[in-house]
């Protein structure tokens, strides 16, 4: 929920902020993340244990101390060390970067994000050109693409468990397809109410949002609870690489040809994410699996 809730709050800010001074749009944000980090810095627990908890099973790690105390002496733990690192290494290896599902994923992330980034960084300048919105009422707008993103994210979540026995890359297929027949409804259909103008934004924020969350998941359950951090960390990679196209790619298209352009690139990454989605159908729900 935090990436809605904040995204939404601050476009709706800076939309304010840009009639007194464009600058603040960059100073309030960065105050308000300091802030945030401050926060954090004195009120984030440390570890689980650190407030009373248990340790979470499988996290913890023998040190050179703990081996001594144990009986075993500074070489044996040094042998043991070593052989336990190369065993991991091998696990990465073998259920993250030889997982082909992970690995569509993660391409598959790439897309998705671009659609995401491309609504939030350029929402606003698309509604004031495109379709002639104040820029106010705009960050509303692209706020609502937030908030519906919130929901959407929740709904997509319960049906993965509910109705999907947790393969949560089956849910991404059916949100992905929605998102850009959102894309192409909002495009295609004149913008004279502002009121369907934003129904049609926030359809898009509301089906772009459920593969943008319910992906890490699908990442994590397929690599196992012992590599999921590894494979979060490699779809992230082609969800923020994505930023070239969404940011720069986008305004790029946006400046020679016009926003139809610019739509009709975002409706071919919405078919291309569908497409990737579909090669994952076959997944499994975890990487505990048989088969």
């Amino acid at each position: 929920m935090s990436h809605p809730l904040g995204g939404g709050l601050i476009v709706i800010i800076c939309g304010y902020l840009v009639g007194i001074n464009w600058r603040f749009c960059f100073f309030v944000p960065a105050a308000l993340a300091l802030v945030c980090a401050a926060f954090l810095w004195f009120a984030l627990p440390d570890t689980p244990p650190s407030v009373g908890l248990p340790e979470v099973e499988g996290t913890g790690y023998l040190t050179s101390a703990d081996a001594a105390g144990a009986g075993e002496d500074a070489e044996t733990t040094r042998v043991t060390n070593h052989k336990s690192s190369r065993e991991f290494r091998l696990f990465i290896y073998q259920h993250v970067f030889r997982n082909k599902y992970i690995w569509i994923v993660s391409f598959a992330n790439f897309f998705v994000y671009i659609i995401r980034y491309a609504v939030l960084d350029w929402g606003p300048t698309l509604l004031t050109q495109s379709k002639h919105i104040k820029i106010t009422h705009a960050g509303w707008m692209v706020a609502g693409f937030e908030f519906f993103g919130l929901i959407g994210a929740l709904i997509g979540g319960w049906l993965t468990d509910k109705y999907f026995g947790g393969r949560a890359v089956r849910v991404c297929l059916i949100y992905m397809i929605l998102a850009g027949v959102s894309i192409f409804l909002f495009w295609r259909i004149p913008g004279q109410s502002e009121l369907a103008t934003a129904a049609l934004l926030g359809a898009a924020g509301f089906f772009i949002y459920g593969p943008q969350c319910l992906l890490a998941v699908a990442a994590a359950n397929l690599a196992t609870k012992r590599a999921a951090a590894t494979a979060i960390g490699l779809t992230s990679i082609f969800g923020y690489a994505s930023t070239v196209l969404s940011g720069w790619g986008l305004g790029a298209l946006v400046q020679h040809y016009g926003w139809d352009v610019a739509f009709e690139g975002l409706i071919i990454v919405a078919v291309f994410g569908s497409l990737l989605f579909t090669l994952a159908w076959g997944a499994k729900a975890h990487g505990y699996a048989e088969g």
